[in-house]
């Protein structure tokens, strides 16, 4: 059975990836002028927020029980960074839906669009960051597994 700690270790790399992707296609789109750039941006844009969704869903569930102890307050700052990553995916991810379902294009909603992206951007990348301080600096989620070198059997000797 998988645990919740492992689901969101599964989950967890696709919004980050879509997202960052398609940031990087809006900035292409910006320099290159070309729409098949910007299409693709907001699709990577609405594919990461609905992983964003599911990645802080498994993320709430892996997180239960850490109240207390040394993780507290690396959990509460991973949960904090999250929980702000996932309003500005959802928050750009509508505002580019509505400009682009309306076909409404002046140059503030690209500004718009183009801050919340970097903002939505920073977020993944601090949030992501602080996640892996979670794993790698505090060991939360990891089970450490070492040989029995009590047991011996006969075909050690």
């Amino acid at each position: 059975m998988i645990s919740a700690t492992h689901l969101h270790a599964m989950i967890i790399h696709f919004p980050i990836a879509l997202l960052m992707a398609g940031f990087l296609s809006e900035v292409i789109a910006l320099i290159s002028k070309k729409e098949f750039f910007g299409t693709a941006a907001f699709y990577l844009l609405i594919l990461g927020a609905l992983g964003a969704i599911a990645a802080y869903m498994s993320g709430d569930f892996a997180g239960e029980g850490i109240e207390e102890g040394p993780l507290k307050i690396p959990m509460e700052l991973h949960e904090q960074a999250a929980t702000i990553t996932l309003w500005l995916a959802i928050g750009t991810a509508l505002f580019r839906a509505v400009i682009f379902y309306f076909n409404y294009s002046r140059k503030w909603t690209k500004v718009v669009g183009i801050v919340l992206f970097v903002l939505l951007a920073g977020a993944v990348s601090r949030t992501g960051y602080l996640g892996g301080q979670l794993v790698y600096s505090h060991g939360a989620g990891v089970q450490l597994a070492l040989p029995d070198f009590n047991n011996t059997s006969d075909d050690d000797e």
